[in-house]
């Protein structure tokens, strides 16, 4: 069978790739984050199955964040691969769902929709805690890291590191800006990071392995560190605003408003999302 990638350049299906398939069956793993991108590999998948009339079989699987609907809406200006649909950071449904509302919302290229089949989870519900059997990436090596990985990941934005280069990817934070303290780790290459940032560098920052779970996107760490680096002129890169779908978010902390405010913004967005998303739900 050929093996045909959808990472880097070839991200949509070419019609010649899927000559002679008559039916796509879709079955990736999930972590319930607007940026993690098997929800982008799966708008294109949508969009070539549609384009070449090709039918879809979604295979459903429980969102380890299922719960949690929360973060920043992205806005249109802001759109893309980490980003391409007008959604909070934490969308808190299943990919099955995820399928349905792309369609049903029509954000497929000019509109057209896909046909759609969704093989839902038997048994599941939406605040079940449910453990990974399987990594679903090299970066996010157990649970703790997928339940974090929704609010560390906005430091790739940024001047600090969340531990690419160690074994505990996504589940700490540091950088050799921040204050020197009795938590520090080295990057060196990996299997998930073959030039990770701060390769060989010490970093100062914070341990979160062994912390609870968390059931909101917390900005307690990014505002911590912002707040307490060197080197702040450097501190936001470009792809901040990329992530965060919304220029705002920098400008509310570089501003020091506080979290409890950053969060009141939200709350009109994420209310008409949940609203919108009601007809797309399953479980």
């Amino acid at each position: 069978m050929p093996i045909i990638s959808l990472y880097g350049n070839n991200k949509k299906p070419k019609a010649e790739q899927l000559a002679g398939i008559d039916v796509m069956v879709f079955d990736l793993q999930d972590v319930g984050a607007r940026f993690y991108t098997y929800i982008s590999t799966l708008h294109y998948i949508m969009e070539a199955c549609a384009e070449n009339n090709i039918q879809l079989i979604v295979l459903d699987r429980p969102n380890p964040n299922g719960a949690i609907v929360d973060g920043p809406i992205l806005e249109k200006e802001y759109t893309s691969f980490v980003g391409m649909h007008p959604i909070p950071l934490l969308h808190g449904m299943t990919i099955g769902e995820y399928a349905k509302m792309i369609n049903g919302e029509k954000w497929l290229k000019n509109g057209i929709q896909c046909n759609l089949t969704v093989i839902p989870c038997l048994n599941y519900k939406r605040e079940m805690t449910y453990r990974l059997p399987v990594k679903p990436s090299p970066n996010l090596p157990n649970d703790q890291a997928v339940n974090l990985y929704p609010s560390l990941c906005l430091f790739e934005g940024t001047n600090v590191s969340v531990g690419r280069g160690t074994e505990m990817q996504f589940q700490i934070y540091g950088s050799p800006y921040l204050p020197i303290s009795d938590f520090s780790f080295t990057p060196i290459p990996n299997l998930g990071a073959k030039d990770p940032v701060y390769k060989n560098q010490v970093c100062y920052g914070e341990n979160l392995t062994s912390i609870p779970r968390v059931n909101q996107l917390e900005l307690k760490w990014l505002v911590k560190a912002y707040t307490t680096t060197s080197d702040k002129s450097n501190f936001f890169s470009d792809f901040f605003t990329k992530l965060a779908g919304t220029k705002k978010l920098q400008q509310q902390i570089e501003s020091g408003i506080s979290e409890q405010e950053i969060r009141k913004s939200w709350e009109k967005g994420l209310n008409q999302f949940k609203e919108m998303r009601k007809k797309y739900l399953i479980y």
